[in-house]
């Protein structure tokens, strides 16, 4: 069982998220022996995994063993549900009519949301989806660094336990779209930025503490007359300074190093890991998907524990969803309450401290119409 994996009796309701002590080594259920596998994977069966952040919507499918069949990396551009169904259905384009999916689980910030939109079997942190993934691709990783476009993530694992983990979600300095709006500022595409800093040689020194010290430093290297790539790797340089002194503070990083998100396609950011930690940094080859990978995985140790997916299918484009909010006045905490409704039939409802809305409308799946 991979990690956070934790087996529901019965009727499956809203999934727990699992994050410190997440076991990636065990693959048996201790908590219920009396349970069989309902059916062995076959070929031809493919599990969906969906990430889907404030910046990008990633959509994979895996086969049996693991192995990417298919990836979609689209931005959300503020509309989850549409990039959300959008990629389902490329991925559905690639992969043909011969497959069956199997299972579907969904991660990042708009999880619960998109299980609800996709028919997710499974509902899973961020935390546990990227250390999963990680281990995966390079069994006995023992730091993880995700770097995405609007926050950050540290993932600590000892033995495949994650022992400890951060994550920055305050500071722009720290994340890919610091680097994207200084890429417009210089006049370089952010995808040249990792040539251009592997030409650098000692790099400007540029404040990481924060975006707006960091830009009046730019501006005056520019002004100075400082060469492009010096400070391109200067704001690499400052980006990691920030994510260290944000993240890593107490915490002890070791090798194997893993380095994913969509910032790990800058090559210069790995140089600059790579200088500031003196250890090799690895980047997988599907680095920029690594959080809907690890939801898959984590789909296929559950899936031959239940009959049936939910996944509602490919053409879960076709279906019109509303989503709206309101407080809770059940108590004094007056949580916020997120609602989707699909026509006049409210599906899922979260958000609430106590669970009591989610417990309402059972799991975050459980009521949407399969196609």
């Amino acid at each position: 069982m991979r990690a956070g994996v934790q087996p529901a009796p019965g009727r499956r309701g809203n999934p727990i998220d699992i994050m410190k002590g997440d076991d990636l080594r065990k693959r048996r259920r201790i908590e219920e022996p009396e349970r069989r596998p309902v059916a062995p994977p076959k070929a031809g069966e493919a599990y969906l995994g969906v990430d889907v952040g404030s910046v990008s919507t990633n959509v994979v499918a895996l086969d049996g063993h693991g192995a990417v069949l298919a990836s979609v990396y689209l931005r959300t551009m503020g509309q989850p549900i549409k990039a959300v169904q959008q990629g389902v259905r490329e991925i559905g384009a690639q992969l043909g009519e011969d497959i069956t999916i199997r299972g579907a689980g969904t991660t990042g910030s708009a999880r619960y949301l998109t299980g609800v939109v996709v028919g997710a079997d499974l509902v899973k942190n961020e935390i546990t989806s990227h250390a999963v993934a990680a281990s995966h691709i390079m069994p006995g990783v023992r730091t993880v660094l995700e770097i995405g476009g609007q926050d950050s993530k540290l993932i600590l694992l000892r033995d495949g336990i994650v022992t400890d983990f951060a994550m920055n979600t305050v500071c722009a300095a720290g994340t890919g779209s610091f680097l994207d709006h200084q890429s417009t500022r210089l006049g370089v595409p952010v995808e040249q930025f990792g040539d251009l800093a592997l030409k650098a040689k000692e790099g400007a020194q540029i404040a990481g503490r924060c975006s707006v010290f960091a830009e009046s430093d730019m501006i005056h290297k520019q002004q100075v007359g400082y060469p492009v790539e010096e400070i391109v790797l200067g704001l690499c340089r400052s980006l990691v300074r920030n994510y260290l002194n944000n993240l890593a503070k107490g915490k002890k990083l070791e090798s194997p190093v893993v380095f994913q998100g969509g910032v790990a396609a800058n090559i210069g950011m790995k140089r600059a890991f790579e200088d500031a930690l003196e250890v090799e940094v690895n980047i997988p080859p599907y680095h920029d998907v690594m959080g809907a990978i690890g939801v898959a995985l984590l789909t296929m140790d559950e899936t031959p524990y239940f009959e049936e997916s939910s996944f509602r299918g490919f053409s879960l484009a076709d279906f019109d969803y509303q989503t709206s909010s309101f407080l809770c006045s059940g108590c004094s905490n007056n949580c916020e309450i997120v609602k989707i409704k699909a026509g006049r039939e409210v599906l899922a409802c979260w958000g609430g401290r106590c669970g009591k809305w989610e417990l309402e409308f059972d799991s975050p799946a459980g009521r949407v119409p399969r196609g």
